[in-house]
């Protein structure tokens, strides 16, 4: 896909948010997703090592969590949600919901 095509795609998608969104955040809406799906992506191949790990370290401090995590992950960052892009979207009307920190 050439860079046009590329650009009329990202903006596609954006008109099929615009029942939720001013056109004024498209925008920040798509970049944030963009950012999320990316981070998705990479962390995909250490997901379950993570989300395994992360079961047999929760009751330490934060601090050691993340770094015992972010080894597993092999990156400065992991995702310990049971979420991702996958899931998210198997449940599309639960989508804000799911995406809060809890």
């Amino acid at each position: 896909m050439n860079v046009q095509g590329l650009s009329n795609f990202i903006w596609s998608v954006a008109d099929l948010l615009r029942g939720d969104y001013k056109q004024a955040s498209y925008g920040q809406v798509i970049l944030s997703f963009t950012v999320l799906r990316r981070l998705d992506c990479v962390l995909a191949k250490t997901k379950k090592k993570v989300l395994t790990k992360h079961e047999s370290v929760k009751s330490m401090n934060e601090d050691a969590i993340d770094k015992i995590l972010n080894k597993m992950s092999g990156y400065n960052f992991h995702n310990r949600s049971q979420f991702d892009f996958k899931k998210l979207l198997a449940e599309p009307d639960q989508i804000a919901i799911n995406l809060m920190w809890n």
